[in-house]
């Protein structure tokens, strides 16, 4: 077996942080886009919209293929297919062909299970919990990044340039892991079909229901389009469980989430990705909001970007503290840990986003829930399942976090939308709103996670005891 690379985890989150790169380039230039391209905002937004589709559809796939022989293959196609879409973005004379560009970018969002799948199989059984973690929490720490240096690069010079920026960087990515990653396909995986059937249905399902939630806010809740969309999304959601129950190969084994640590970072993973969109979207907005909407504090958008930075400093710390932990403390117990912690971020904007201080420190805080709730999710699941089920299962929570997303972004969307002034920027009222739900759905996240844990410890309890008690009688 050939032995893998001394850098091969810095490799990894090298790789990995391609996708933090890639998703600045959304959410703070839209209205770059809107001036630019000259279309409306709202169409702007399909930037978004297009990236999160492709994205719905890559990641189980990837992350079910990650589960197969062609690990660095796979890793390196999909870098390959992003370095192509950022470079069509860049060189985009059209908003159409632009969007083709962020289609082909939405790859990003399956990166991270692949590189958590080749952790698993080449990092040293003592080493890698620890990686997971880190590689988990690398695109929250990424993104106070990618932020700071989108907002400089296309501040001081041009939207473009960022793309250019993007494609560089992804283009030394794929160098880093030719040279880190061990070459050759895995020889410890059993070959099994790749599950067709049940990667259509879930990515037209997804697709489906991914576009309802993200079209609501500008067709209308009750129009027959948006309907239509989670109807018809309810309907190939339904069908495809069936059919991965049914399946002896399945794109995503189901079955796992009889494991309770499972189905507690995935049900997490949802509640969690919406609430971080909703204080992340709502950050953007009142830093680049005029003064005379009364909470804006007007930054143009070469300084934007850097609210995001206190974002990226507190998931790097929580993350080295829960690699310094996780052999002393059980990992389950650090995700109330981390979403009372986001719980204390959404409280905290919600009462007081007016002043920079206040907007900083509330990143800050964002970010150490999500570093100890994100690293504590994949290394959860990593310890519940077979090794040859880690990527699909993986990639699912992945999925997950970006539906959590996705309803994060809309709820924001659909309340800033009927609280819009006469200038067409959202009222005080309208954000504070907005706060507010994500304040409360952390503290909905955070309740479930500490009764969970009070009557897992009550059930431990109560197995010991009978445990004591039959070994007292023999």
């Amino acid at each position: 077996m050939t032995e893998p690379h001394p850098r091969l985890v810095p490799g990894l989150i090298y790789a990995a942080l391609s996708t933090a790169i890639v998703s600045s380039l959304g959410m703070l230039l839209v209205p770059t886009i809107s001036a630019e391209m000259d279309v409306p905002v709202s169409t702007a937004q399909w930037m978004l919209t297009i990236n999160l589709l492709a994205g719905a559809v890559a990641t189980p796939v990837m992350g079910r293929l990650s589960d197969g022989p062609h690990k660095k293959k796979l890793l390196l196609v999909a870098l390959s297919i992003i370095w192509v879409g950022c470079v069509v973005a860049a060189l985009a004379p059209t908003f159409t062909i632009f969007l083709v560009g962020r289609a082909l970018q939405g790859l990003t969002y399956g990166i991270v299970a692949v590189t958590i799948s080749l952790a698993r199989r080449h990092v040293s059984p003592s080493q890698v919990q620890g990686s997971i973690s880190s590689l988990s929490v690398t695109v929250a720490s990424g993104i106070g990044i990618g932020y700071p240096l989108t907002g400089i690069i296309a501040g001081l010079f041009d939207y473009r340039l960022a793309f250019w920026f993007a494609a560089l960087f992804v283009l030394t990515a794929i160098v880093v892991v030719v040279r880190t990653v061990p070459a050759g396909p895995d020889a410890t995986v059993r070959r099994t079909p790749f599950d067709v059937a049940g990667a259509g249905l879930l990515a037209l399902g997804l697709g489906t229901l991914l576009l309802g939630i993200s079209e609501g806010p500008r067709w209308g809740w009750a129009s027959p389009r948006i309907v239509t969309c989670i109807v018809l999304a309810v309907l190939l959601l339904t069908l495809w469980v069936r059919t991965e129950l049914r399946s002896p190969h399945p794109l995503i084994n189901l079955r796992v989430f009889r494991q309770g640590e499972v189905l507690l970072a995935n049900g997490t993973a949802i509640g969690l990705g919406a609430a971080m969109y909703i204080g992340l979207s709502v950050a953007s907005l009142v830093a680049q909001a005029p003064a005379s909407t009364g909470y804006g504090m007007a930054m143009p958008v070469v300084w934007a970007g850097f609210v995001m930075l206190p974002l990226s400093v507190g998931s790097f710390l929580a993350n080295r503290v829960v690699r310094s932990v996780s052999h002393r403390v059980h990992l389950a117990t650090l995700l109330p840990i981390g979403a009372g912690l986001m719980a204390a971020a959404g409280a905290l904007l919600w009462g007081a986003h007016s002043e920079l201080w206040e907007l900083l420190l509330g990143m800050f805080a964002f970010g150490l829930g999500i570093g100890a709730s994100y690293a504590a999710m994949p290394a959860l699941i990593a310890r519940s399942v077979a090794t040859e089920e880690l990527g699909s299962s993986v990639s699912f929570n992945q999925v997950l976090r970006t539906v959590g997303s996705s309803f994060g972004t809309a709820m924001s969307a659909a309340v800033i939308a009927t609280n819009m002034a006469p200038d067409h920027h959202p009222t005080g009222s309208g954000i504070t709103a907005v706060l507010e739900i994500g304040a409360l759905l952390c503290a909905a996240v955070f309740a479930v996670l500490v009764v969970h844990a009070l009557l897992t410890r009550q059930a431990t309890g109560a197995l010991a005891s009978r445990r004591w008690q039959d070994q007292g009688r023999t």
